[in-house]
Formats: C-alpha cells, sequence, structure tokens
C-alpha cells in the first residue's frame, strides 16, 4: 500500500547534519480495484424508476341503446380541449345552452375547479373530456393529470359534438 523509503545519511564530512529526506511513494492499484469494486456494486443494487402509466378502466360494451341510463344535466361537467391550450368547461348538458368558462391547465385553473364543492360533493358528478380536432396530445394527458391528481373517479372521454362546438363558438368565439 503506502511505503516509506529512508535514504542512507547524507552527513557528509563537514560535521553537520542534514535531516532526512523522506520520500513517499503511494501504489495506486488497490485504488483502482477499489473504484472497480465500488462501480460494480452501484451498478447492481440501483433500481431504475419505471415509468408510470394510469390505470383507465374501458366501459362495457353496451348491447342496445336502451340499457344506457341518460346522464343527468346536474350530474355532468364538460371539458372542452381547444386550440392554442384553451380550456373550456360547464356544468350541465350542451342542449341547456349553459355558460362556459374558460380556465388554464395550472394548479389554480382547472384542478380548482376541479376540487371545488360543486364536483366533490356529488358523488355521481361525471366529468366529461372532450377535445377539439385542433387540441393537442398534450393537454390530454394534461387534464387526464389534473383528474388522477383531483382523485376523480367518474370521467370520459368523449367525441366532441357539433352543439359543443356552437357553445364555443358563440360564447367564446373560436
Amino acid at each position: 500500500m503506502a511505503e516509506m523509503q529512508q535514504q542512507a545519511d547524507s552527513g557528509g564530512k563537514g560535521g553537520k547534519k542534514r535531516a532526512k529526506r523522506q520520500s513517499t511513494k503511494i501504489d495506486m492499484t488497490p485504488l483502482v480495484d477499489l473504484a472497480a469494486l465500488l462501480i460494480t456494486f452501484f451498478m447492481l443494487t440501483t433500481t431504475f424508476n419505471k415509468p408510470q402509466t394510469m390505470e383507465i378502466n374501458m366501459p362495457k360494451k353496451v348491447e342496445n341503446e336502451e340499457e344506457q341510463i341518460a346522464l343527468k344535466a346536474s350530474n355532468a361537467m364538460t371539458i372542452i380541449l381547444g386550440p392554442d391550450d384553451d380550456l373550456y368547461y360547464y356544468f350541465g348538458l350542451a342542449e341547456d345552452n349553459p355558460e362556459i368558462e374558460e380556465s388554464s391547465y395550472a394548479a389554480n385553473g382547472i384542478r380548482q375547479v376541479l376540487l371545488s364543492s360543486r364536483v366533490k360533493s356529488n358523488d355521481m358528478m361525471t366529468v366529461m373530456v372532450k377535445p377539439m380536432e385542433s387540441s393537442r396530445y398534450k393537454n390530454m394527458v394534461d387534464i387526464l393529470d389534473e383528474l388522477k391528481i383531483t382523485d376523480t373517479k367518474r370521467f370520459a372521454m368523449v367525441e366532441i359534438g357539433e352543439s359543443d362546438k356552437k357553445l364555443v363558438q358563440e360564447q367564446i368565439g373560436n
């Protein structure tokens, strides 16, 4: 490992005695072995993060349309994903001509709406997410994340209808 070498006395004739010079020599070979062992140890014991996925339960296919239960307006909330990262929502059904409100994907935006007492106090509240053709895939992932964060149990991905497009066109002007 470390080794101390002593040189012979360099006293000479003059009678003056010089201090002994000691040189140190460090053998680096064991440190290389140690480094290789540490790298191997950490490589074998490290666990990598697995990608997180959201489990989505798909509804059972109903054989005849009469068996489907109609959604009440008091139990419905619709989120419309618009172009340019726009986000609109309304409570009720589109046929009742509800007032559309604009929101954002920020924590104080749609998350606060989903956490509001109007949504959380109603166990039968169903959130319908309707992306427009010009909305981005990122917006869809963001709204699914917000639904997961707010622990919204009942939600559905629904194709946007003409009545919803008409509502947005009339009230927002997009």
